[in-house]
């Protein structure tokens, strides 16, 4: 699991919800990715979604797709773990997804303390989008989704 800064909810969350599952985990820091990826020990590289456009764009925490970009380069499967619930067919794409900035602050310091030079800023995008055509599969609690488009996002819940 990646720590996810600035929030650390990888190291926090997602850590202690695979160990309540009896998952084996070991942290990683954010920018180690790309290198345990090169290192073939990785199959499949597992993310979350907090919203899935209607042709299957993904919304999540920023560096997720990163992570895409990466796996796709090194062979690697691309999963999308999410409850139909975070699906919004009325937004068609991710390219209208409105993308959250936050303060400078959660990134240039840790906890009240100042680590960045005073005069330094920030720029502190939370959520990046993740195109469909990166995506290998969506899972959900309604069935998997190969290669998402609009046509199999739909087909989710005309079944």
């Amino acid at each position: 699991a990646s720590e996810t800064r600035p929030w650390f909810q990888g190291a926090r969350l997602t850590a202690w919800e695979l160990l309540q599952d009896r998952i084996p985990v070991t942290v990683i820091t954010d920018s180690a990715a790309g290198y345990l990826m090169k290192s073939a020990r990785v199959q499949w590289v597992v993310v979350g979604a907090d919203r899935i456009a209607a042709n299957g764009d993904i919304t999540n925490k920023i560096g997720t797709y990163q992570l895409a970009i990466t796996a796709r380069h090194h062979g690697i499967g691309f999963m999308v773990a999410a409850p139909t619930s975070t699906i919004d067919r009325s937004i068609d794409s991710g390219d209208a997804i409105p993308i959250e900035q936050r303060a400078d602050d959660e990134i240039l310091g840790s906890s009240s303390t100042r680590i960045a030079p005073a005069d330094c800023r920030a720029w502190n995008p939370v959520f990046d989008i993740t195109p469909a055509e990166m995506i290998d599969l969506i899972v959900t609690e309604s069935g998997i989704v190969e290669r998402p488009d609009r046509a199999k996002i739909q087909a989710l819940f005309t079944s």
